[in-house]
C-alpha cells in the first residue's frame, strides 16, 4: 500500500516530525520494506544479478546496532497477494515497469530490480540471529499496525500509508532511522531518529479529526485504488476548497492536492459530515435528473477507509508469544492448507509464490537483469514451478486409493497469450530448453482434475515476453511419485526427497560425494545445464562453482565459526585465505567502464530461476534435504569477473592452490554437477543420450581428448574428499 504525494508532502513539513533517541524498546518492523531499504539505498549490485554476501553482512550489521540499542525487532513480511484482487492492477503495472527497468539496468542505464534471492537472504539472517518474525498471509501493512497499537510501540517502515493509521507510539520513517550513526554512552546508546504521529499532523490542522486521515488517503488515492467518480468530486474541492479549512491553509491556496484535501477534510468535525458534503457536491454536479449519485460515492469511499481501521487486538500477538496461530475463517484460501504448511508459511519456510498458486491460481514473477530478446529466465525453471502447481492443486479422485500418476498421465502443453511457445526464442523455435522440458519427469503434464468438476485447473504466470507483461496459462504436473497435500506430513522422508529428485532430474549417487548442505545446489546446477537457453559455456559453469567454494571457505574461514566442510589435519588454511584474496581480486568493480556480459547475465538469471523454484518445492516438500546458504551460494560481482577471466584463456587450475581443499571440493562439485546434468532415468526417453553427448566431447574439461583422463582425476579427488568426510565424522564421534 502508498498514498500517493503523502511522503513527500509530510518530509517536507517540519512540524509533523519530531526527534527522537530511539532505544530500550519493542520496535515492529515491516520486512519487505527494510530489504528494498538496505539493498536499494546502500548501493549493492542489480547489474551482475546480486551480492547476497554484501548484503547480508550488512544486514547483520543493522540487527547489531538495534542489539546495542537494547531494541527488540519484531519482522512481519507480506505474504501472498490479496484474494480480494483491490491490489491486482498496481501490481502488474509495477510489473510491467520493472520489467523495463530490468532491461534499462542491463544497458548500463539506471533502475532498480531487487534480485529474486534478497527476500530468502533476508529471512535466512533472521534466523541465524534469532530475530522473530512471522509472514502474513497477504499484505502485512494491516497487521502491523494492530500489533504495534497493542504493544505501544512504534513502527518502522517506509510505507506512507502509516502516515493514515493512528499509532499511539508513532512510526518511524526508515529515510530518518540513522542506525549507521549511533550515539550515547556505552550502557545507553541511541539511534538518532525522527517519529511522526498523526497527531502533529491533526493539530497542524487546526485539531482537525484523526478519524478523517483514512478519507484523505482514499480520496489523494492508494494502491487499492479510488472509484472512478472520484476525479469529479476533487475537481469540485479543489473549487470550493479555496480560502476554507480550520488549519494553517486558511486563505491559502492548497501547495499539493494532498494539502488541499486536508485543508477541505479539516472543515468538518466527523467522517459522517465529510462524507454528507461529498453527496451534496456530487448530487449537485450530477443535476436534477441524476440525484442519488452522491450517497453511491460516500458508500464506496466509506468501505475503502476500512483498510486503516486497526484493532485493538492484534491476531499476531499470540505467534510471538506462544507460536500459535489465529484459526482462519473457513472462507480464507489458506484455511484449505494442511497445519504443516500454514506454520511453514507463517515460519516465512513458504514461499508466497506457493501460497498464490494455491488461493489465486496465479503467479506473478520477478523480472531480472536478462537479454531481453531470448525468453524469460523464467521458461528454464517453469518445469519445477509445474511440479509445484501439480502438488498443491491435484485432488485425489479418493482418498482411501489415491489415483496413481501413471493413470493420470496425459500429454499437457503450456497455454500462452500471443504466442505458441517462448522456450525457442532466437534458436528457431525449437531450442534446447523446449526438449528439456518435455522430458523432465518420468510422466508427463496432466489434465488435472478440479475439486470433482472435471475441468482443467491452470496456473496463471505472469512474466515477461520480449519488454511486456504476458500472461501465460501453466497446466500443473502429476509426477509417478505421486504425493497429494493432505498426506503430506505423513509422507516419509524418502518418499519427500524422491519427489524432489525426480523433478529435478537427479539420483542420489549422483549427490552423494556433495556435502549434505550444499546437495540441493548442486542439483539445481546439473538442471540448469540441462534446461537453459542457449546452453551454459564451461567457463561459466566454474566461475559459479568456484563462487560456491568461495562461500564455503569464507564461512569456514572466519573465527569461531562451525565448519561444514571436511577439515584434514594437514589442511593449510594459510594457503586457503590467499586463495580468497586471489578470487577477491577478480570481482567486477563498481564503475568500471565495461558492460555487463549479457549472454552471462541472461544464463546466471536462468540459473537463479532454478534456484528459486526448487527453493518453492523444497519448502514445499517440508525440505527433504537442507536448505542452502543462500549468502554463500552466489555473488554476482564475483561470479560475473572469474567469468572474464575464465572466459579469457586462463585454465581454472591457475584459481586453485596445488593440492587444496578448495580445490578438492570444486572438482568434486564439477564432477557432480556433470553427473546430475544427465538425465536420470535415460531409459524413458529416446533423445536423452542425444542431449548428454552434445558438445561435451569436444568442450569437456581440459578438450581435445582429455575429457577421459579428467574423469579418472574427478573419480580420484571424490575418493580423497570421500576420506575427508569419514575423518571429519570420526572426529566427531571421539
Amino acid at each position: 500500500m502508498g498514498v500517493q504525494g503523502l511522503t513527500t508532502y509530510v518530509e517536507s513539513n517540519r512540524n509533523f516530525l519530531q526527534d527522537v533517541k530511539f532505544r530500550d524498546s519493542r520496535l515492529v518492523i515491516d520486512g519487505c520494506s527494510l530489504y528494498f531499504r538496505l539493498y536499494f539505498s546502500y548501493g549493492f549490485d542489480q547489474q551482475h544479478g546480486g551480492d547476497y554476501d554484501a548484503f547480508a553482512c550488512f544486514l547483520n550489521k543493522f540487527l547489531s546496532a538495534l542489539e546495542t540499542c537494547n531494541i527488540e525487532p519484531y519482522v512481519l513480511l507480506d505474504g501472498g497477494v490479496d484474494p480480494s484482487d483491490k491490489k491486482f492492477a498496481t501490481l502488474r503495472q509495477r510489473l510491467q515497469s520493472k520489467i523495463k527497468e530490468a532491461d534499462s539496468i542491463c544497458h548500463g542505464r539506471n533502475g532498480s530490480v531487487l534480485p529474486i534471492l534478497v527476500r530468502k537472504v533476508f529471512i535466512q539472517v533472521l534466523n541465524q540471529r534469532g530475530i522473530p518474525l512471522v509472514q502474513c498471509p497477504a499484505e502485512a501493512d494491516w497487521e502491523i499496525a494492530c500489533l504495534a497499537q497493542q504493544w505501544n510501540c512504534p513502527v518502522l517502515t517506509n510505507d506512507s500509508d502509516f502516515y493514515i493509521f493512528d499509532l499511539p507510539a508513532g512510526y518511524l520513517p526508515l529515510h530518518f532511522f540513522q542506525w549507521t550513526n549511533l550515539n550515547g554512552k556505552a550502557s545507553q546508546r541511541y539511534i538518532p531518529s525522527r517519529c511522526y504521529t498523526t497527531n502533529n499532523l491533526c493539530r497542524w490542522f487546526g485539531g482537525m479529526n484523526r478519524e478523517l486521515l483514512p478519507l484523505c488517503a482514499v480520496l489523494t488515492g492508494n494502491d487499492y485504488g479510488a472509484p472512478k467518480e472520484t476525479e469529479t468530486l476533487l475537481a469540485l474541492i479543489d473549487v470550493s476548497a479555496l480560502g476554507r479549512g480550520g488549519g494553517r491553509g486558511r486563505g491559502k491556496a492548497p501547495a499539493s492536492r494532498v494539502e488541499g484535501i486536508l485543508i477541505w477534510l479539516s472543515s468538518f468535525p466527523n467522517v459522517t459530515e465529510a462524507l454528507k458534503e461529498v453527496s451534496r457536491l456530487m448530487d449537485g454536479a450530477a443535476g436534477a435528473g441524476r440525484r442519488g449519485q452522491g450517497g453511491g460515492l460516500s458508500s464506496q469511499l466509506l468501505a475503502a477507509m476500512q483498510e486503516y481501521n486497526i484493532k485493538t487486538q492484534s491476531s499476531l500477538a499470540p505467534w510471538f508469544s506462544e507460536g500459535t496461530l489465529a484459526q482462519r475463517g473457513k472462507t480464507s484460501g489458506l484455511a484449505q492448507l494442511p497445519e504443516c504448511l500454514s506454520l511453514a508459511a507463517a515460519r516465512g519456510q513458504l514461499s508466497p509464490m506457493v501460497l498464490d498458486a494455491f488461493v489465486m491460481q496465479r503467479v506473478l514473477l520477478v523480472p531480472q537483469v536478462e537479454n531481453n530478446r531470448l525468453a524469460s529466465s523464467h521458461c528454464s525453471s517453469r518445469p519445477i514451478r509445474q511440479a509445484v502447481y501439480g502438488i498443491l492443486l491435484q485432488k485425489a479422485e479418493n482418498p482411501a486409493n489415491p489415483v496413481s500418476g501413471a493413470k493420470l498421465a496425459k500429454a499437457g502443453q503450456v497455454q500462452m497469450q500471443g504466442t505458441r511457445s517462448d522456450r525457442g526464442r532466437g534458436r528457431g523455435g525449437g531450442g534446447r530448453g523446449q526438449q528439456g522440458s518435455e522430458h523432465l519427469f518420468n510422466a508427463a503434464p496432466v489434465q488435472t482434475q478440479s475439486h470433482g468438476s472435471g475441468s482443467p485447473i491452470f496456473v496463471e504466470e505472469y512474466d515477461r515476453l520480449d519488454l511486456n507483461l504476458s500472461k501465460k496459462q501453466v497446466e500443473p504436473v502429476i509426477l509417478w511419485n505421486h504425493i497429494h497435500l493432505d498426506g503430506l506430513s505423513q509422507a516419509p522422508a524418502a518418499l519427500r526427497l524422491g519427489v524432489l529428485f525426480e523433478v529435478l532430474g537427479v539420483t542420489q549417487s549422483a549427490l552423494a560425494p556433495v556435502p549434505l548442505h550444499l546437495q540441493l545446489a548442486v542439483a539445481v546446477t546439473g538442471f540448469w545445464l540441462r534446461e537453459a537457453t542457449p546452453a551454459p559455456s564451461q567457463p561459466l559453469l566454474w566461475a559459479l562453482v568456484i563462487g560456491m567454494i568461495y562461500g564455503e571457505l569464507t564461512l569456514n574461514n572466519q573465527p569461531g565459526a562451525p565448519r561444514k566442510i571436511p577439515v584434514a589435519p594437514q589442511l593449510n588454511w594459510a594457503a586457503e585465505r590467499g586463495f580468497l584474496s586471489a578470487l577477491d581480486r577478480q570481482r567486477v568493480r563498481p564503475g568500471e567502464r565495461r558492460g555487463v556480459d549479457v549472454g552471462a547475465a541472461h544464463c546466471l538469471s536462468q540459473w537463479q530461476s532454478c534456484l528459486w523454484s526448487a527453493l518453492c518445492l523444497n519448502q514445499l516438500l517440508l525440505v527433504p534435504l537442507p536448505e542452502p546458504n543462500v549468502t554463500l551460494l552466489f555473488s554476482g560481482t564475483l561470479v560475473h569477473g572469474l567469468f572474464r577471466y575464465l572466459k579469457g584463456g586462463w585454465p581454472v587450475e591457475s584459481l586453485l592452490p596445488g593440492g587444496s581443499l578448495s580445490g578438492q571440493l570444486c572438482f568434486c562439485l564439477l564432477d557432480a554437477v556433470k553427473h546430475c546434468s544427465l538425465k536420470a532415468n535415460p531409459s524413458s526417453f529416446g533423445s536423452g543420450k542425444k542431449k548428454r553427448g552434445r558438445g561435451r566431447g569436444k568442450r569437456g574439461r581440459g578438450g581435445r581428448g582429455q575429457s577421459q583422463g579428467r574423469g579418472r582425476v574427478s573419480e580420484e579427488i571424490n575418493n580423497r574428499f570421500a576420506l575427508l568426510m569419514s575423518e571429519e565424522e570420526e572426529e566427531e564421534e571421539d
